[in-house]
């Protein structure tokens, strides 16, 4: 997202393209640039959260205007099947897959990223989502849907994990002044992804319907060319303070907080801590409960309020014409756009304000209200309050993105930030394996309540009241959160040594070296409104569709 050249900086003889010694800001690079350069990775992988506008359409991928359903299809037998649609059960473990493989990968390769640098992160995870959606198009032609699972979910899922993680400690490390900030800064975009890709998907299905074909694969080739450009942009955007570096006039201020420590915990001692499992469930079981919410937003909208949508109250579900169905998919594809605009303003907004009032209170808040809001919106629903409800969804939203956001900082509070990344790589996997509760809890009990003959606009009721039971136990897991014992710290020594033998610059006396300054200066303004016209645009989409639903 920048023109900065790449001369190589001292020590950095021989190095590649993509190695982290040639990334090393110089004098007279501007941090603001750093931020553009995660979100044109975060807006394009984000729109994993965006999947669930490609399910309804999907489950008609033979039929093309109706399902073809088979009567004896289970999950085994519709991995291969040619001859029957799919159903949104089996369409839903490639969203689960997404956050498994997220969090696996950034676990295992957290460690690696640290020491590679987030150019090349950045450009392996280009490779992974891209070519991935790439290979779900060939799933989706074939009517294999084991090649989507394994395309989209599988090999995406892993560039997910790289893109994701890859701007957190260097945004960190960047803002030293505003930690929380930073974070929120660093994977906003990932929230805000589906803002833009759901509406664009839902024009490009579309644009490309025909009645031979529903438009989808189409729309994955499309897609995955024009990420493929932002990401690869992004990537090579990136840069790394040099060792000693700070922002300009900056001193580190004095603890204040006991939550806040000033010291380091090595890697391979992290996860021997409480506080860090502690902090692995807060993290698991907010994600568990919003990503279930999030996964089936858009059939869970339109099963719920049904022929409402449009200005037909009494029309059910199940009683609407293709036509119509149509018009209320849209409708849902902006209520997806919707939330992820609340997804990204929560991750920016809760992250930043805890600066003020501490991580620890901000996840309290997340964890209290939560629990009223996933109990109090089957009642909303029962109304038909479209407004209220949404409204209901929309603030649990922004929390469980503000919850993301937080993660970062609330481990840097806790373990310091020389290996804050790879900690947060490891601490993903509560993402991983929130990412099978969430979807699983919600598809197969939608699945068992149509089963049992329940009406469509109340399958979700009982899954609301699950999720809230969720947060119950993560509201106690952060109260169990303590600072650590000096027993895990290390020691001054140890920490010279370390930056002594990761860093390839010299390592003088501390200062900003001519480095960050210029706050939004010309090529800021440029880098910034390259990430930020698609988000206008996604606003703008947003806005009127949401215009739409409450008419």
């Amino acid at each position: 997202m920048t023109a900065t050249n790449d001369t190589l900086a001292p020590g950095a003889t021989g190095a590649g393209l993509l190695d982290r010694e040639r990334i090393i800001a110089k004098p007279g690079f501007n941090r603001w640039l750093v931020p553009p350069a995660a979100l044109a990775i975060h807006l394009c992988i984000g729109m994993a959260y965006g999947f669930s506008v490609f399910w309804l359409p999907l489950t008609k991928a033979i039929g093309i205007t109706s399902s073809v359903a088979c009567a004896d299809l289970n999950l085994g037998s519709a991995l291969f099947t040619t001859t029957c649609d799919w159903r949104v059960s089996d369409l839903g473990w490639i969203y689960t897959l997404f956050f498994v493989l997220l969090g696996c990968s950034a676990a295992i390769w957290g460690g690696w990223l640290e020491r590679a640098g987030p150019r090349k992160a950045g450009f392996v995870s280009a490779i992974c989502w891209c070519g991935g959606m790439a290979i779900a198009a060939v799933g989706i032609m074939t009517h294999q849907l084991w090649l989507m699972w394994f395309g989209a979910g599988v090999i995406g899922g892993i560039g997910l994990g790289l893109g994701y993680i890859s701007p957190v400690s260097t945004l960190i490390k960047w803002f030293p002044d505003r930690r929380g900030m930073a974070t929120g800064m660093a994977i906003m975009g990932f929230g805000g992804g589906a803002m833009i890709g759901a509406p664009l998907a839902d024009a490009l299905m579309r644009h490309f319907r025909t009645d031979a074909s529903i438009g989808v694969w189409e729309t994955f080739l499309v897609m995955a060319a024009i990420y493929f450009v932002f990401m690869m942009a992004g990537a090579f955007g990136y840069r790394i303070p040099p060792a000693g570096w700070k922002p300009e006039g900056w001193t580190a201020p004095a603890a204040k907080n006991s939550m806040i420590t000033t010291r380091h915990v090595h890697l391979k001692n992290a996860h021997k801590t409480k506080q860090f499992w502690m902090i692995w469930l807060v993290l698991c079981l907010n994600v568990s409960a919003g990503i279930g919410v999030l996964g089936m937003a858009s059939p869970m909208l339109q099963e719920i309020f049904a022929g409402s949508l449009i200005g037909l109250p009494d029309v059910k579900f199940a009683d609407l014409t293709p036509e119509q169905l149509a018009q209320i998919g849209a409708i849902a594809a902006g209520f997806t756009g919707l939330l992820s605009v609340f997804n990204i303003a929560g991750r920016f907004f809760w992250a930043s304000l805890s600066d003020r009032i501490g991580r620890k209170g901000t996840y309290f808040t997340f964890f209290a209200l939560g629990i009223v809001l996933y109990a109090l919106a089957p009642w909303a629903a029962g109304m038909g309050n479209k407004a209220l409800f949404v409204g209901m969804l929309c603030i649990i939203v922004s929390m469980y993105g503000g919850g993301f956001a937080t993660i970062p900082a609330y481990l840097a509070d806790i373990f310091g930030t020389q290996f804050v990344g790879a900690i947060h790589g490891r601490l993903l996997t509560a993402w991983a394996t929130a990412g099978i509760i969430g979807p699983v809890v919600v598809n197969y009990i939608r699945e068992a309540q149509i089963a049992a003959g329940i009406p469509r606009a109340q399958v979700y009721d009982f899954t609301m009241y699950i999720l809230a039971g969720m947060l119950v136990v993560g509201l106690i897991a952060n109260l169990m959160v303590k600072p650590l014992q000096d027993k895990w710290y290390m020691s001054d020594a140890e920490v010279a040594s370390l930056q002594a033998k990761t860093t390839a610059a010299s390592s003088g006396p501390s200062g900003s070296f001519g480095i960050g300054k210029g706050g939004f200066d010309g090529k800021a303004l440029i880098a910034w409104a390259i990430v930020g016209i698609p988000i206008l645009w996604g606003i703008w989409i947003t806005l009127q569709k949401t215009f739409v639903l409450f008419m």
